[in-house]
């Protein structure tokens, strides 16, 4: 199979409207985005790399991204919006690589909440969404959302637990353009155009989880996703709370 990864192969793929910047190796593809959004850039990008020397994940963790087993990108947009827009495309993010997997494969993809995707109960993907806002408007004027794919990646650090991945002969190309055709395609959407797959294609749903904010653990039943992909759960003192994302992270209870 060949699996050469370069800007013009994508540029190609995806036509003009989307420019398209690849490295041989990156610290990270955010914060690459970053620097090019600071330098001034203002297209819709679509940025890529066979490595990243320090990948990062959502509240400080990091993401393991060996050369060549993975596919490490980050796309972004401007949208000029509020802060709503990228609750949205967290939650579009999650839709968009559910829905390249499926299609390019024979496997049926997971989430859990917020966006982490899971294939066989084990993470084969991380997702983290940053945004960007103009001082003076107070809106949000750029939206960088950062994707790893564990293609092949195998040897995982003793220190990242539960991981695995795809498992399957794709090149890197073909997803990374398939994911981003999906992206395009629902992160100007409302929720109500794609939250029911995402409800679908819970993980947690029904199950008895941990959630924990500000540093506190409490237990809780995963009862339902509302109309804005906030997480409903009834903690076991019978209180019915609506997460959002953010610093929230959760964890099923055995």
């Amino acid at each position: 199979m060949s699996d050469i990864l370069n800007a013009e192969i994508l540029q190609n793929m995806l036509g003009e409207e989307i420019k398209v910047i690849y490295y041989p190796s990156v610290d990270s593809t955010n914060n690459q985005a970053k620097r090019l959004i600071s330098g001034g850039n203002s297209n819709t990008l679509l940025i890529v790399s066979d490595e990243q020397t320090n990948g990062r994940g959502r509240q400080g963790k990091s993401f393991y991204s060996p050369a060549k087993s993975g596919i490490y990108m980050s796309f972004v947009f401007h949208p000029m919006a509020d802060f709503s827009s990228v609750i949205a495309s967290t939650t579009a993010a999650s839709v968009a690589v559910c829905r390249a997997i499926e299609k390019l494969t024979d496997l049926t993809p997971e989430i859990k909440w917020v966006n982490d995707i899971y294939i066989g109960g084990k993470k084969v993907c991380g997702i983290l969404c940053e945004a960007i806002s103009d001082t003076k408007t107070q809106k949000i004027c750029s939206v960088i959302i950062g994707i790893g794919v564990n293609i092949s990646t195998a040897d995982f650090p003793e220190d990242i637990e539960n991981a695995s991945c795809l498992k399957r002969d794709i090149e890197r190309a073909v997803l990374i353009a398939e994911i981003t055709r999906q992206l395009t395609g629902v992160i100007n959407k409302d929720f109500g155009e794609f939250i029911d797959y995402y409800r679908t294609h819970s993980i947690i749903i029904g199950k008895e989880i941990e959630f924990i904010q500000n540093g506190v653990s409490t237990a809780a039943k995963a009862l339902a996703i509302d109309g804005e992909g906030g997480l409903v759960v009834e903690t076991d003192m019978k209180e019915i709370k609506t997460l959002r994302s953010g610093e929230i992270s959760i964890r099923r209870r055995n």
